[in-house]
């Protein structure tokens, strides 16, 4: 993984010093709320509805056992001794004192993490597939260019005020896992027909108040005017956005207002005054962003031996969470392996302090000292022998975190909602326990098959239901809470944005929703047919016809 130099530690410390000034003149009442609050969103600092959150980055979701030991070791001090996953593949602390930010920060700073641009309407984390650099099905390593946006982004003076907050991802694999399409910009790396790496670039999609499938920009933009034709999609963003009004600012609506060809236009125009400029990503540049990210030191195993040994580990159990939460790896004789945050009484994506401190152990012991952030809420680890599987397994199950239902219904989104943020409509965490609780039946939720399930407090759409499967919405009515849901969204290979079922229901009702969509699902799929795949051949009316049938009576 990328290992900071002298700038950027520099860097990390100056911000931290003055910040420190700046919350130490906030406090002190030299500091108006209006006058902190734009300094406090430069270094990751919400004020949410119970106590402050402060968002760490993760660059790409990539992270070191060192750094996990920080964060457990923080959380303790500072928190409640717990850390949340985000789906931008940060973490978050909850509940930390604003006295307390710069110290945490500078705590941070020591292990090479901080809070920049994880908020304000600036370039926020850039991210990318989990399985990066291992993905089986991988064309490029989308890590070191998700590096070279880092380290161009950062503190990007020109783009540290935008209209609104602007996210990237990448994905360098054939089957996209990064939800490129629904991003201010996607780009999907991919090999030319000269040989050398392309990058498809779309652009103007995105969730919350108005959904967007983006579209595609550049079919295949050579990969060394990557930074430039990023620099002249901002350029133009930040020129034409709206400001007027928040819920119109994102480039979605800019794209949209203007026709993505004339965006195209307005792009190139801007571009031929930064192509071939000094941002131009020559061969020094793309092998020394490459050479941080090389191969581990793998060793070489006997595959066919290697699962033989995996075959004579009978406990069904086991065979269970080895089909479901590991992956085919690149390199014969190791797999990655999702370790699922979802466990029963547990919001998704929190993870413990004691549970972190034991993952850093095993990432030292199994997986060459790193993990990685999943913006499904889960972590990764990514480079596993087989033959060590069953042992890793055993000592997950000593932690809580050997759940075998990666990618299935339990396995849901679930932003924080209503118990933390203050934009939520609703409370989102119990809905997601009570589907949790309700839909227990391990053999039931295999039957049923891969289920993306996505649970948002409100339109920002935090927790992607735009593009679940299943999504499902709080809202506000007359102050009451109740929850809208949808079906059929999907986040790639022919990406959609879900259908709503129809009026809203209360929070006691969901888990009687969802039971009675999987019936029907059930009564309505072909052999071997995927939920999403029955929802898009029979569309909406079968399930709606369901559900309120099954609720008027």
């Amino acid at each position: 993984m990328y290992r900071y130099n002298t700038n950027d530690k520099q860097l990390l410390a100056e911000r931290t010093n003055q910040f420190k000034n700046q919350t130490l003149r906030y406090l002190a009442g030299e500091l108006e709320e209006e006058e902190f609050r734009p300094l406090r969103l430069q270094n990751g600092l919400y004020i949410q509805r119970q106590a402050p959150m402060l968002r760490i980055a993760v660059p790409y979701g990539l992270v070191s056992s060192d750094q996990l030991r920080a964060l457990a070791s923080i959380s303790r001090r500072y928190d409640r001794g717990y850390v949340h996953v985000s789906t931008r593949q940060n973490f978050q602390l909850n509940w930390p004192s604003v006295e307390s930010i710069p110290d945490i920060l500078g705590e941070l700073a020591r292990v090479d993490m901080h809070c920049i641009q994880t908020s304000g309407n600036c370039i926020r984390n850039t991210t990318t597939d989990q399985f990066a650099g291992v993905a089986f099905d991988e064309v490029e390593d989308p890590r070191p260019y998700c590096e070279l946006i880092r380290q161009w982004s950062t503190l990007h003076p020109e783009f540290a005020f935008l209209p609104r907050k602007f996210k990237i991802a990448v994905c360098g694999s054939v089957n996209d896992r990064a939800a490129i399409y629904a991003h201010d910009v996607g780009l999907a790396l991919h090999h030319r027909d000269d040989g050398q790496v392309g990058v498809k670039v779309l652009v103007g999609g995105g969730l919350g108040r108005t959904p967007v499938i983006g579209s595609v920009l550049e079919e295949s933009l050579p990969v060394r005017h990557l930074i430039t034709y990023l620099e002249a999609v901002l350029r133009v963003y930040n020129q034409l956005g709206r400001r007027d009004n928040k819920y119109k600012a994102r480039i979605k609506i800019l794209v949209r207002a203007m026709g993505v060809d004339q965006f195209r236009t307005a792009v190139h125009r801007e571009w031929e005054g930064l192509k071939d400029g000094p941002s131009t990503l020559d061969d020094r540049a793309l092998i020394g962003a490459k050479d941080h990210f090389s191969a581990m030191p793998y060793e070489s195993i006997d595959s066919t031996a290697s699962q033989l040994a995996l075959d004579e580990q009978r406990d069904p159990i086991f065979q269970r969470w080895l089909k479901n939460n590991t992956h085919d790896h690149k390199q014969a004789g190791y797999r990655a392996v999702t370790l699922v945050l979802k466990a029963h009484g547990q919001a998704p994506g929190d993870i413990s302090a004691d549970q972190l401190d034991v993952i850093a152990s095993l990432a030292d012991e199994y997986s060459f000292g790193e993990l990685r952030n999943t913006h499904h809420q889960n972590m990764v680890l990514a480079d596993v022998q087989e033959r060590r599987l069953y042992s890793l397994w055993r000592d997950l199950q000593k932690i809580g975190l050997a759940g075998a239902n990666a990618g299935h219904l339990t396995d849901m989104i679930c932003c924080p909602g209503g118990d933390f943020c203050g934009l939520a409509n609703a409370r989102s965490i119990p809905v997601s326990q009570a589907i949790n609780e309700r839909f227990d039946d391990i053999d039931y939720l295999y039957d049923l098959g891969p289920i993306e399930l996505n649970i948002s407090g409100c339109m920002n759409a935090c927790g992607h239901h735009h593009i679940g499967h299943i999504g499902i919405l709080g809202v506000d009515k007359k102050g009451q809470e109740f929850f809208q849901v949808s079906l059929g969204g999907k986040q790639a290979d022919n990406p959609s944005i879900g259908k709503i079922l129809g009026p809203s229901f209360s929070a006691e009702e969901i888990p009687n929703v969802v039971d009675t969509i999987l019936a029907t699902y059930v009564a309505l799929r072909h052999d071997d047919e995927l939920f999403i795949e029955t929802c898009h051949r029979v569309g909406i009316e079968p399930f709606k016809e369901s559900v309120y049938a099954t609720r008027d009576h």
